[in-house]
């Protein structure tokens, strides 16, 4: 005789068991993947959202990465520029002991010549990425220089880049295509500064061999100067260093302002990681208690079907 027992309190403890082993194998893996949310099956309103914020976040570190190199470019911009301004303040100096009487004004002119070959080699040198922003050499100049800061979502979803910029034309000191494009190139007329005399008396510090030449006379002495042509070398000295002056204070604000937008990134992509992670991350001091829990659970379970079945066990002696 055959007989078969189907007991109901098994069944729904089978069906308790395979609940709490799903339960288990769901625990184990969002701790050994480490995320709660792992794919948009989980759930995918948080899966959706942590995935744009991890593009915001790998963007920022893109955006990090331009500002380093532009801040690097600034950097090497304000050290050149302070350098033009001490090399064109020993210039002027040496234009004011010319004025001394007895003073061998040759010698006077040969030591300007050096400090205005150490002025170009500095302005030339001071190349970083392939951009050096002192110096042109093309036919045209692009208005500004510009360093990528950061990017903004537009209503379509689409990025877009927003800039640092600075005029080229308060940067460029030589320029080798047309000489009134650099600040130490081109003619600066001193009658227009001191006011004395008449006509245009025009003067450029440095004579790059331009396409362009400047017009007027180079910065330069000799025997026959005279104090009023060397008042006027003063005068268009100092007109250019307060324009260097006036620059490199400018690159300096925005080197600041760089150095402050490179730690307000760092600091972004530092908070969106960490939303990401209360999304999608896995809680692994909750995980583990409840890993313990769903085991305890596990064994209970176990325990319950063996108590069912012993107890089927002994119906089936009783009806033999």
């Amino acid at each position: 005789m055959t007989v078969k027992i189907t007991s109901a309190a098994a069944v729904s403890a089978l069906a308790v068991l395979r609940s709490i082993n799903k339960e288990a194998n769901q625990t184990q893996q969002q701790v050994s993947s480490g995320y709660r949310i792992e794919t948009a099956a989980d759930d995918a309103s948080y899966w959706s959202i942590a995935t744009v914020m991890r593009s915001d976040s790998t963007n920022l570190g893109t955006i990090g990465d331009a500002l380093g190199l532009g801040a690097a470019k600034v950097d090497a911009t304000y050290t050149a520029m302070t350098s033009a301004i001490d090399l064109i303040t020993q210039i002027r100096t040496k234009l004011v002991s010319a004025k001394e009487p007895g003073t061998d004004k040759d010698k006077v002119n040969a030591e300007i010549s050096q400090y205005k070959q150490q002025l170009q080699t500095v302005v030339e040198s001071t190349s970083f990425a392939g951009e050096n922003w002192l110096l042109n050499g093309d036919a045209a100049v692009p208005p500004t220089w510009s360093v990528i800061s950061s990017f903004v979502r537009v209503p379509t979803g689409e990025y877009q880049a927003r800039t640092i910029d600075f005029p080229s034309s308060q940067t460029i000191l030589i320029d080798k295509n047309n000489a009134s494009g650099g600040l130490l190139t081109k003619s600066v007329d001193a009658q227009a500064i001191n006011k004395s005399g008449t006509g245009p008396r025009n003067y450029y510090l440095l004579n790059a061999n331009s396409t362009t030449p400047a017009t007027g006379t180079e910065v330069a002495i000799g025997k026959n100067t005279t104090d009023a042509q060397l008042t006027d070398m003063l005068d268009v000295t100092d007109s250019l260093l307060s324009s260097l002056t006036t620059t490199a204070a400018s690159i300096g604000v925005m080197k600041a302002r760089i150095d402050g937008q490179i730690d307000y990134t760092a600091d972004l992509s530092d908070s969106i990681d960490k939303s990401v992670g209360a999304l999608v991350d896995t809680d692994m001091d909750e995980a583990s208690i409840r890993q313990k829990a769903i085991e305890t659970q596990k064994q209970m379970a176990v325990e319950a079907i063996s108590i069912l079945n012993t107890a089927s066990s002994k119906i089936l002696i009783l009806l033999e």
